[in-house]
């Protein structure tokens, strides 16, 4: 089989195409990529800002508005009711194609021309503050998300009442800190856990009700620290565990972390899913370096956050029944043959665009709706325009783009990140391939100095009450200062508020208030789950136990007291202190 070595144009590192690949890219016509997988996902991420909002006006009206455009982008922002509206039409910016220049100096033209969306959102109610959101009703510093209601300070919700504070979770009602969790009810602070009821402090476990600080329990109750306690000594010892208590909480964190180091991990998250590479993988077949699929996806490589999808590589964001994407980011919702697309949904035959919806036929837009056979968003006729694609693609490898580093960018390349109307810091790859300052600047990327905020802090996080129950309703009055004082890599707002449903919230609960701003906290919610990469590991049972003596095993497993000879690919890197399981020593001692 056909097997090449590629260097990387923009790391210089070697990367492998495999013929699978190279079937794929003949399929739909383009090809064989110049980045690396992983400078591919940083080159997307650079084109979408999900959590970092602005006060602008309006382009149209004048009116102040929440936008994910920073005033200083050299763009034009009209208000999401404007921006669908019928006063304008996306057409009348159209031009003709020059072929005495490059395709991406024209498409940057275009894109400070045409007024764009403020946000992401579709059908929200009451939640002006959030990005990337559907369905939503009154929430708040909300991104990603789908269907909600009540819910704030989380990213990639679905279907969640009444939470806060949440990372990658589903169907779950009253529940607060919790990351890639599902059909939990009043649950806090756990991470990887489904169907568990009234419980903190839960990794790996499933339908669980009334526990704490629990690792790799399946249908338990009334259990502490892994040990199992009678209702009423549970209740006992729960109630010296007062987590309205800041200095409890943070203790019992601490205790906890520990504690869960000493429990093996499985490689990788994948379920009822076959020939799957990658991890959190559910429902799927023929996946390969994949990450949060969410189900029925197919014959499909270098995906992530994804469900509905067939035959598409090197995607972020999308789905819902689509297939033979290439290179997009928030690109789906019924479309084919989509490539080269960002904020681009229900379209089919497209290449390069941005902010597209229910299209056919269109290369090189901005901001169409309901169009066919459009080029830099000038009309043609289908003759016209099946005549002159042909041309233009040879135009590009002919007279590519150059980007401020000197990679070169002909047809096949998605956009280069120079041209996004974002500033690295501002954009998903600040959070999952976090860069410094003078990072990002030396890597060549764009830098943008925060906004200067227009408060004060009032009071000092030490300062604040350390139980629950003796903050009073002045807290929503205060301005409170973060101990991260503005932080580049967790882009630190330096100062927060409490909001009343965050209030009433811990207080129902009995839990301590937070710190941390709300970007500091989701910073540490990140950090809490795996990279979107991949190393090559064996399976650490050792026989009797864990190889580094941490983990005895509770039976004997099929490959007796000799070490486990499986191998994998997992996203736990081999510097990392958890102890890592091939799939059948973590069942044999969970199940």
């Amino acid at each position: 089989m056909k097997q090449e070595i590629k260097k990387c144009q923009n790391c210089k590192k070697d990367f492998v195409i495999e013929q699978e690949d190279f079937n794929f890219y003949e399929k739909i016509n383009v090809p064989p990529p110049t980045f690396c997988p992983e400078c591919r996902i940083i080159r997307r991420m650079t084109w979408r800002n999900e959590r970092s909002l602005f006060k602008r006006p309006c382009g149209k009206t004048g009116k102040q508005i929440i936008t994910m455009f920073h005033p200083d982008a050299d763009v034009v922002v009209y208000d999401h009711d404007v921006w669908w509206g019928d006063e304008w039409d996306p057409t009348s910016y159209g031009k003709d194609y020059d072929f005495s220049r490059p395709f991406f100096e024209q498409f940057e033209e275009l894109i400070k021309k045409v007024p764009l969306a403020n946000l992401g959102n579709n059908n929200c109610l009451g939640s002006p503050y959030g990005n990337h959101n559907a369905d939503c009703k009154y929430c708040y510093l909300l991104y990603a998300s789908y269907n909600n209601e009540r819910t704030h300070y989380s990213h990639g919700a679905v279907g969640l009442k009444d939470c806060i504070d949440i990372y990658g979770g589903a169907d779950s009602e009253l529940s607060y800190g919790f990351t890639l969790c599902a059909g939990l009810y009043k649950c806090h602070f756990s991470y990887d856990t489904d169907e568990s009821i009234n419980s903190f402090f839960l990794k790996h476990c499933k339908n669980l009700q009334d526990c704490i600080g629990c690792v790799n329990l399946r249908n338990k109750s009334h259990c502490i620290l892994n040990a199992q306690y009678t209702k009423e000594d549970y209740e006992k010892k729960k109630k010296e565990l007062n987590f309205g208590s800041f200095l409890v909480l943070s203790e019992f964190e601490k205790k906890y972390e520990k504690f869960a180091l000493g429990f093996p991990n499985k490689y990788a998250n994948i379920i009822k899913s076959d020939r799957a590479l990658g991890d959190n993988i559910m429902n799927s077949k023929n996946v390969k370096h994949c990450f949060d699929i969410f189900g029925d996806v197919e014959d499909s490589k270098y995906l992530i956050h994804i469900l509905g999808m067939k035959d598409s590589y090197d995607i972020y964001g999308g789905g819902a029944i689509a297939s033979l994407m290439y290179e997009g980011v928030d690109a789906g919702k019924q479309s084919g043959s989509q490539f080269f697309s960002v904020l681009t949904h229900s379209c089919l035959d497209t290449r390069y665009t941005y902010m597209c919806f229910n299209n056919k036929n269109l290369f090189g837009c901005i901001g169409l709706r309901g169009k066919e056979y459009c080029i830099l968003n000038k009309q043609y006729t289908k003759e016209e325009y099946f005549k002159l694609v042909p041309k233009i693609i040879e135009h590009m490898n002919t007279i590519p783009f150059k980007d401020k580093k000197g990679i070169i960018y002909k047809y096949g390349e998605f956009f280069p990140s120079e041209l996004s109307p974002f500033a690295y810091n501002e954009t998903i790859a600040q959070e999952y391939f976090p860069k410094t300052k003078e990072e990002i600047i030396k890597t060549g990327y764009t830098y943008r100095t925060a906004t200067e905020k227009d408060y004060k802090p009032t009071i000092l996080p030490e300062n604040l009450p350390d139980h629950m129950k003796d903050v009073s309703e002045s807290i929503l009055e205060e301005v409170i200062s973060c101990p991260n004082n503005g932080g580049e890599l967790t882009q630190c707002t330096g100062a927060y508020k409490i909001i009343k449903p965050e209030l009433d919230f811990l207080r129902n609960n009995n839990i301590a208030l937070p710190r941390y701003c709300p970007n500091c906290r989701h910073y540490k919610r990140l950090k809490q789950r795996n990279p979107y990469k991949l190393w090559h590991s064996m399976c650490q049972c050792f026989g009797v136990s864990s190889s580094n003596g941490k983990y005895k095993n509770t039976i004997e497993h099929s490959h007796g007291i000799s070490p486990c000879p499986n191998e994998f690919e997992t996203s736990y890197s081999p510097d990392r202190p958890e102890i890592v399981y091939c799939e059948r020593c973590y069942q044999q001692e969970v199940y």
